[in-house]
C-alpha cells in the first residue's frame, strides 16, 4: 500500500461547461493512465460515460479515477457543474482533502461559481485554481483573475502566467522558478527562456507572489522585509503552508483539449496539495458514550470511512462508494455504525471511470467501492466494531420541484419499485403521496434532474415514467350557518328504509378541522344510530358542493330527528346525515380554499427588487427580510398554485444565484375571480 504521505484526494469543482472533465481526461492521459485523449463532445470521455451524460454533454454524476505520478497516488473525483446535480458536488466536497477549482478563461466567474466556492469555504478545503480553456476565443487571463478577486472568497496566488491566448496560446511561465515552458504538438511542456516582452511582467508577478507568501508565516515576512527577496524554496514552502490553511490558492492555466498544461498540473498537485496525513483528524461521535471522537488519518489507526455515493444497477446490485478516513480496510466485512450492523462484501474495488479495479486493501485518502451491501446507504459511517464512530450525516439539498408521476404503460408497480432503487442512489430525490389528490409525487432539484431520472429508469429497469403537473389540493369550507333536515325514506315492498335528522352546520376557525356534537334529547334518535349520522356527514364532506374538493373546518350538531321501529337502520341514518350536510353546504355560503406556502428565498442584494416584484405578481406577501453572509433572505407567503414552476423562474432572473425552500403554512380563501376559474375547470373534468 502507498505511503499516505504520497496520497492525494482531489475533488474537481467548478461551474458547468468550464472544462473540468476535459482537464481530468488530459491529466489521466499525461500520467499514462489512459492511452487516448477522450472528448466530452463525442462521448469518448473516460469520466462522462453514462448515456444521459453523453446525450447532454454534461457531467451528471460524480465519477472517479486515479493515477500514479512520480510515485504519488492521486484519487480524482470529477463533479457536475449543473445546478440540477449540484448535490453530487456537495457530497464529494464533504469527503475530499483538497480541490482543483476550474474556471473557464472565456466564461470567467459565473453567477453559479459562488455555489462551489461555498463548499470549499464550508470545510476550508485546500485549493488550486485552474484557469481552463486558454485556447478558446475571448480567453482573458487577467479578466478571470479580477473576477476571482472581486467575486470569490478564494485568494488567488499566480504561479503560472499564460504565454499568448486563444489560438496563440502556446506556453506558460512559472513565476516561482522564472522559467518558461512551451507546449509541443502533444501538449508536453518543454523548458525554454521567458519571452523578452514578458520579463518585466513576470518580475512584477513574482514580487506580488512573494508578498502573498510572506504573509503566511512570521519568519518569511521578516526575511522578506529584511532581504527584499524569497528563494524558490521559500516560495514553495510558504505556498504549501498557505494552501494547507486556506489562505492562498495557487493559479495555473491549461488548454486541456490539446493536453496543454496537464503535466504541469500533475506536478502542482504533488507539490502543493496536502496528503491525507497532513489533514486534521476527522471528528465524529462515539455512538456508545455520545462523546466527541477523533480518527487520525493514519494507516494503523482504527478503520473508518463514510459512504458518499450509491449507484443502482439492475444486474450488479448496489455499488457503494466510500472515502477511507483512517486505518486500513482489508478482508471481507466492516461495521456500519449508523445502522449498527455488520456488513459482508466480496471484493474491494478502486473506481476507474465506469470500470472497477479489484484490490486487497485500501488506506486513508482512498476512494473505494464494494457491491451488494444489504443495509448500507449513502451517508452511513463504516468502521470497526470495537472502535465505533459516527460521522455527521450528509444533508441533501432540498427538492424544489414536484410532478405527479405515472407509468407510461400502466406498469405502476415496476415503476415505483425502480424509483425506490433510485432513491438509494440520489438523496435529493423524494417520492411522496398526496392523500387528498391521491397522486404520487416525485420531487427533485430541477426539471432536468427529473428528466434524467426518467431516462435512467427506462435504461436500467425498462419502464417509462410520465410526469404531470400536480393537482393543487384545494379545499372547501363554509362561511355561514344553516339548519337543515336530512330525511331518507324508501319503501319498495317488504322492509323499507327510514331516517330523519335535523342538523345545524357552522364554520370553525381555520385549522379547526371537524367537530360533531350530539344534541339529541329524549331519545328522538336511538344512540345506536347517532355514529352513523356522523359517518354520513364526514363522507359527504369528502366531496364539496363547489368543485368537489374536501370540506374542512366545520362543526355539525345533530339536534333533532325521528326514527321508525322497523324501517330505521344505521345505513338509513348514514344516508340521512349525508343528505343533511349536502343541503347545509349549499345554504351556508361555501367558499374555495387554497394552500398557502411559506417560502424562504436567498438571493444576492442586486436581485432583491426583481424577486419582490415577481412575488407580488404571484399574489405573494413578503413577511420580512434578513441579511445572511453574501445573500439577502426574503421570507414570504405565496399560494401553491403560483409557484409550482418557481425553480426555473428564479434561476432565470437571478442567473442561477438564487435558492429557496418551501413549507406548507395554512389554507386561505381564494379570491372570487380566481375561484370561478378553478370551479369551472373542476366541473369540466367531472
Amino acid at each position: 500500500m502507498t505511503d499516505v504521505k504520497l496520497v492525494r484526494n482531489v475533488a474537481i469543482l467548478g461551474h458547468g461547461n468550464c472544462g473540468k472533465t476535459t482537464l481530468v481526461e488530459a491529466m489521466l492521459f499525461s500520467a499514462g493512465k489512459i492511452n487516448r485523449l477522450g472528448k466530452v463532445d463525442d462521448g469518448s470521455s473516460t469520466m462522462d460515460y453514462e448515456p444521459e451524460e453523453i446525450k447532454r454533454n454534461i457531467t451528471i454524476g460524480a465519477a472517479f479515477n486515479h493515477y500514479t505520478w512520480k510515485k504519488h497516488e492521486v484519487f480524482l473525483a470529477d463533479t457536475p457543474g449543473d445546478d440540477n446535480f449540484i448535490n453530487e458536488s456537495k457530497y464529494v466536497a464533504r469527503v475530499a482533502d483538497c480541490a482543483l477549482f476550474c474556471i473557464g478563461a472565456a466564461t470567467s466567474v459565473k453567477n453559479q461559481t459562488t455555489k462551489f466556492t461555498d463548499f470549499i469555504e464550508e470545510r476550508k478545503i485546500p485549493t488550486i485554481i485552474c484557469i481552463t480553456r486558454m485556447d478558446r476565443e475571448r480567453a482573458n487571463f487577467a479578466g478571470v483573475i479580477q473576477g476571482i478577486k472581486e467575486n470569490l472568497p478564494l485568494k488567488p496566488a499566480i504561479t503560472y502566467v499564460p504565454i499568448g491566448a486563444e489560438e496563440s496560446f502556446k506556453g506558460v511561465v512559472n513565476v516561482i522558478n522564472q522559467k518558461a515552458y512551451m507546449f509541443d504538438d502533444k501538449g508536453k511542456a518543454k523548458e525554454t527562456a521567458i519571452p523578452e516582452e514578458m520579463v518585466d511582467e513576470i518580475a512584477a508577478y513574482r514580487e506580488g507572489l512573494m508578498e502573498q507568501v510572506a504573509e503566511t508565516d512570521d519568519e518569511l515576512i521578516e526575511k522578506f522585509l529584511e532581504e527584499g527577496e524569497l528563494t524558490d524554496e521559500d516560495l514553495l514552502a510558504g505556498l504549501k503552508a498557505g494552501v494547507r490553511v486556506g489562505t492562498i490558492s495557487p493559479v495555473s492555466v491549461t488548454a486541456a483539449f490539446k493536453n496543454q498544461g496537464a503535466d504541469l498540473m500533475l506536478d502542482m498537485i504533488n507539490d502543493l496539495l496536502p496528503s491525507p496525513g497532513d489533514c486534521p483528524s476527522q471528528v465524529g461521535t462515539d455512538p456508545k458514550s455520545k462523546d466527541i471522537a477523533e480518527r487520525k488519518p493514519k494507516p494503523d489507526a482504527p478503520f473508518s470511512a463514510q459512504v458518499f455515493k450509491t449507484m443502482a444497477d439492475p444486474f450488479a446490485g448496489r455499488l457503494t462508494i466510500f472515502r477511507v478516513f483512517s486505518g486500513t480496510l482489508s478482508g471481507d466485512h466492516f461495521y456500519n455504525s449508523t445502522k449498527e450492523v455488520s456488513e459482508r462484501f466480496g471484493q474491494i474495488f478502486i473506481m476507474e471511470g465506469k470500470n472497477q479495479k479489484p484490490v486487497d486493501s485500501v488506506g486513508p485518502g482512498t476512494i473505494a467501492a464494494v457491491a451488494k451491501l444489504k443495509e448500507t446507504v449513502t451517508g452511513d459511517t463504516l468502521c470497526v466494531e470495537n472502535a465505533p464512530i459516527i460521522y455527521d450525516p450528509l444533508i441533501p439539498i432540498s427538492p424544489v420541484i414536484s410532478y405527479a408521476v405515472t407509468a407510461k404503460k400502466g406498469d405502476e408497480e415496476k415503476l415505483f419499485s425502480s424509483i425506490t432503487k433510485m432513491l438509494d442512489e440520489d438523496l435529493t430525490l423524494q417520492l411522496t403521496r398526496d392523500n387528498q389528490t391521491k397522486e404520487i409525487l416525485i420531487s427533485g432539484v430541477g426539471q432536468v434532474h427529473l428528466e434524467v431520472i426518467g431516462e435512467k429508469i427506462k435504461r436500467k429497469f425498462g419502464v417509462e415514467m410520465e410526469l404531470h403537473t400536480p393537482k393543487i389540493p384545494y379545499m372547501e369550507t363554509l362561511k355561514g350557518k344553516a339548519r337543515v333536515q336530512g330525511k331518507h325514506k324508501k319503501q319498495s315492498g317488504g322492509r323499507g328504509q327510514f331516517a330523519d335528522t335535523w342538523v345545524e352546520i357552522e364554520p370553525l376557525p381555520r385549522g379547526g378541522g371537524y367537530e360533531f356534537i350530539d344534541k339529541i334529547v329524549g331519545g328522538a334518535i336511538p344512540k345506536t344510530y347517532i355514529p352513523a349520522v356522523d359517518k354520513g356527514i364526514q363522507e359527504a364532506m369528502e366531496k364539496g358542493v363547489l368543485a368537489g374538493y374536501p370540506v374542512i373546518d366545520v362543526q355539525a350538531r345533530l339536534v333533532d330527528g325521528s326514527f321508525h321501529a322497523v324501517d330505521s337502520s344505521e345505513l338509513a341514518f348514514k344516508i340521512a346525515g349525508s343528505i343533511a350536510f349536502k343541503k347545509a353546504a349549499q345554504e351556508a355560503n361555501p367558499v374555495l380554499l387554497e394552500p398557502i406556502m411559506n417560502i424562504t428565498i436567498r438571493v444576492p442584494e442586486d436581485c432583491v427588487g426583481d424577486v419582490m416584484g415577481d412575488l407580488n405578481s404571484r399574489r405573494g406577501r413578503v413577511m420580512g427580510m434578513d441579511s445572511e453572509a453574501k445573500n439577502e433572505v426574503i421570507n414570504a407567503q405565496v399560494p401553491m398554485a403560483e409557484i409550482q414552476k418557481y425553480a426555473g423562474d428564479l434561476t432565470s432572473f437571478t442567473g442561477g444565484r438564487g435558492s429557496f425552500t418551501l413549507s406548507f403554512s395554512y389554507y386561505e380563501e381564494v379570491p372570487a375571480q380566481t375561484a370561478e376559474k378553478i370551479i369551472e375547470a373542476a366541473r369540466k373534468e367531472e
